[in-house]
């Protein structure tokens, strides 16, 4: 009996939990059904992969597209619109929006603002407050939750959780995973008069030094071993962060982004100026290394891209007066794939990093890995494809990227998500299916 399927990827080398395999994709009902040689099957279409690599829909836990709010900079379809031209299949945001979500009817809203406008599928933060802190144990449940989300340190935004008891009343509520942005905001106001009345942007790390990150994550590796609760600490930049988080495994998972492993200080403020500014900032080539060590020695965990648009008429103001954040979630496949290019990550880590370290940290259900039963989610490359990374090229309502004129080896060719190919060839093919993320229930 011939077997039927709704879409067939043909003739890729795909990436399996076994690693890469030459075989056909089969897609019934929005799931992968076979994985094999389909000569002799039919399908309602058919997608020629033919020297392409065929992975694991990358998903991106870590985005800020600014609804509601100030969406003159980005917006949750702008925003999800450059996720798919990226190859991304699906998306977390982050609750630093105006107003923050942290109730379960800023969550309900955001879901209604995603149904129906959102190229990707998705999934929301509740942000943490002292106002909400015990409610979190109610609100990490809520639809398309993808957990809680601290600011430790003052960043773009109201949200903000400073002080130890506060933070542990945080970890108290609630059982999932927190993620955590690790900064010391005392230390932040402490050393903000080196800055204040105006500062070349190369002070930036020098003001958010080394000495912030550190003292913060200490103080967030003792509150959580104390209460016995896990945390997932984004965008590490530092060393010293590394050496002290790979001793607590056990609670402590990691997050990088692809800024922090392709730029360096001093030379990114200067040739790009305040379009290198970010929180936490891009340092010196000696963080940039130790974080590659990091990965290459497993203590990493995943990767986002921390996208944090604002426009260029925001960035050319003077510094400190000017926003940190870089545009990232459209550029992160080409970015990561360049690297993988260059030999200084094995496409298998690129996996683990990009899915199935998303799916093992934040208990994704049926997505992060190509095996029968999962969602039909896969980011289609052309791992040998040379492009140049362009403004023009970039769907954000801002317009530009701090790698304008990059050369890359390595590029997304198509977007499918749930068996619907939503991009191919550096265009939208499909209308916009986002649905909410599933989470495991249990975790």
């Amino acid at each position: 009996m011939t077997q039927t399927y709704d879409l067939i990827v043909k003739g890729g080398q795909v990436f399996t939990p076994g690693g890469l395999v030459a075989c056909d994709v089969g897609i019934r009902a929005w799931r992968f059904a076979a994985l094999g040689d389909l000569r002799t099957a039919s399908a309602g279409s058919v997608f020629d992969a033919k020297g392409l690599t065929v992975l694991p829909g990358v998903i991106d836990e870590q985005v800020h597209f600014r609804e509601p709010g100030p969406t003159h900079k980005e917006d949750l379809e702008s925003g999800t619109r450059g996720a798919a031209l990226g190859g991304v299949t699906a998306v977390f945001e982050m609750p630093n929006t105006d107003p923050p979500t942290t109730t379960a009817e800023a969550m309900a809203d955001k879901v209604r603002r995603a149904t129906g406008r959102s190229w990707t599928d998705f999934a929301f933060y509740v942000g943490a407050s002292p106002e909400n802190a015990g409610q979190l144990a109610a609100l990490e449940r809520v639809p398309a939750c993808a957990g809680i989300k601290m600011f430790m340190g003052s960043s773009t935004g109201s949200l903000l959780v400073r002080d130890d008891e506060n933070i542990a009343r945080v970890l108290a509520s609630g059982t999932r995973r927190v993620t955590v942005h690790s900064e010391d905001d005392m230390r932040l106001v402490e050393r903000n008069p080196m800055v204040k009345d105006g500062a070349d942007v190369s002070m930036h790390p020098e003001w958010r030094d080394v000495e912030t990150a550190v003292r913060s994550t200490q103080r967030l590796l003792t509150l959580a071993r104390k209460a016995g609760r896990r945390v997932h600490v984004l965008h590490v930049s530092t060393a010293e962060e590394m050496e002290l988080l790979a001793q607590h495994r056990d609670i402590a998972t990691v997050e990088v982004l692809p800024q922090h492993l392709t730029l360096a200080a001093p030379e990114c403020y200067q040739r790009l100026g305040t379009l290198a500014q970010m929180n936490p900032p891009i340092r010196d080539a000696r963080h940039r290394d130790a974080l590659w060590r990091a990965i290459n020695d497993g203590v990493v965990d995943c990767m986002g891209s921390d996208h944090a648009p604002h426009t260029l008429e925001e960035k050319s103001r003077p510094y400190p007066r000017s926003p940190s954040g870089l545009t990232g979630v459209q550029t992160l496949v080409p970015l990561m794939l360049d690297h993988v290019a260059q030999g200084r990550l094995s496409l298998q880590r690129f996996v683990e990093l990009t899915s199935a370290g998303v799916q093992r940290v934040f208990g994704v259900a049926g997505k992060g890995r190509i095996a029968l039963g999962y969602d039909a989610d896969l980011t289609v490359a052309d791992l040998k494809a040379k492009r140049t990374i362009e403004n023009k090229w970039i769907a954000s309502k801002t317009g530009w990227t701090a790698f304008h004129g990059m050369q890359v080896t390595g590029w997304p060719k198509a977007t499918i998500i749930r068996g619907n190919i939503v991009m191919r060839d550096d265009e939208l093919v499909a209308k916009q299916i986002g649905q909410a993320v599933r989470f495991q229930e249990t975790l």
